[in-house]
């Protein structure tokens, strides 16, 4: 099981085609701040039919897209 589970599973739950949630809002869902080890996990999401589509530091912003 990954630390980043919960996340994957909420926006899989969701079933939108994109969504983007801001850092505040992942470190609500799993219960601690992104880092750079999400860089490496981010492939863990392509299970559960999405992929990480941006991530912007200035924003603090993560955008999910579903898998075509």
């Amino acid at each position: 099981m990954s630390k980043y589970d919960p996340l994957w599973e909420h926006v899989a739950s969701r079933g939108e085609r994109s969504c983007t949630l801001t850092f505040d809002d992942v470190a609500n869902i799993i219960g601690f701040r992104i880092d750079h080890s999400f860089l490496n996990y981010k492939k863990e999401l392509l299970h559960y039919g999405y992929q990480v589509g941006k991530i912007s530091l200035k924003n603090e912003t993560v955008t999910f897209e579903r898998k075509a």
